[in-house]
């Protein structure tokens, strides 16, 4: 029963935090934020120092511009980085880091704005920088008051919410956010599309309505999609004939359909898609119909030309 205990603990915990915690004061800066263009930086100590690095990357990765800045590479070198106008963080539970302390008089000569998120308002850090934000904090869960846990936690959802507030602020869209995020699932559902995963080129199978079907058999084993597109001599689509299509011709005719033209086999007018459209939209398309999903889709311009073709099998293996 620990850990049902610590659970509570930590429910209580964290709801003191958030129904002290001062969101006017957090408002404020996400305004200032927004507003500013240079560079925002968190810096800390230990496990402080851990979550400035998490906070620096999750505001980055969501449209601002934000670095981790190490305290004590700070003072040799790093420093430099700092712009008049930019804003340090500087994460401490106590407020009394001599590292942090030590970076006050230099970051207030390179003209930065500098604010303390402490757990003491009235520590050194806070009186020394230009503005300090209080967590709201009573015990750590730790038995010995010693590791920092409720702390740190503290610390990580100030700077989830002052992310997505100056998020708000700047009003940035979807758009914006997984343009940040190009691998990954999110990415790929968000940014590829069609022209980014069709066969192109010698790898899309193509047949003459004239060919017999014992010919273009050849065409259909060796590109191994599964179909054959059907175009005339201008490379406009006129039909596609699938494995699907081979199966029922051979149950139906028998061997005597290997003479017949590919033109009386093939579907006319099938379902095409354009090459911009999202491959999201795409797998809608096929996997869209009650009896079965399209396993193959022709790629083609708004005349009518083929531009390649868009197997399932190759939209499932890339994750979208």
């Amino acid at each position: 029963m620990i850990t049902k205990s610590l659970v509570a603990t930590t429910k209580e915990l964290l709801g003191e935090f958030l129904d002290l915690f001062d969101d006017k004061k957090v408002d404020e800066l996400a305004q200032k934020l927004a507003e500013k263009p240079g560079l925002v930086f968190f810096t800390g100590v230990g496990k402080s120092g851990l979550v400035a690095q998490k906070i620096a990357v999750s505001m980055t990765s969501t449209g601002t511009r934000a670095l981790f800045l190490p305290p004590v590479d700070s003072l040799h070198g790093d420093i430099g980085l700092v712009h008049p106008g930019d804003f340090v963080f500087l994460l401490s539970k106590g407020g009394e880091s001599e590292e942090l302390l030590s970076m006050i008089p230099f970051l207030r000569n390179r003209g930065a704005h500098t604010i303390a998120i402490v757990c003491d308002e009235n520590s050194r850090l806070a009186k020394a920088s230009d503005e300090a934000i209080k967590l709201p904090f009573s015990k750590e869960l730790c038995p010995f008051g010693m590791a920092p846990t409720i702390s740190t936690t503290s610390q990580l959802l100030f700077g989830d919410i002052l992310t997505v507030a100056v998020m708000r602020e700047k009003k940035i869209t979807a758009d914006d956010f997984t343009a940040n995020h190009p691998a990954g699932k999110l990415g790929k559902r968000a940014l590829m599309t069609v022209k980014d995963l069709m066969l192109k080129g010698d790898k899309i199978p193509l047949a003459k309505p004239d060919q017999k079907l014992l010919d273009v058999l050849v065409e259909l084993s060796n590109k191994q999609a599964g179909s054959v597109l059907v175009k005339d001599p201008n490379h406009t689509l006129l039909g596609i004939f699938t494995d699907g299509d081979l199966r029922r011709a051979l149950q139906t005719h028998g061997e005597k359909v290997l003479s017949q033209p590919i033109s009386a086999l093939m579907t006319i007018t099938p379902k095409s898609i354009t090459p911009d459209l999202l491959l999201t939209d795409a797998l809608k398309l096929m996997e869209g119909y009650q009896k079965q999903p399209i396993q193959v889709l022709p790629v083609i311009t708004p005349e009518g030309k083929i531009e390649g073709l868009l197997k399932l099998h190759d939209i499932i293996q890339a994750g979208i």
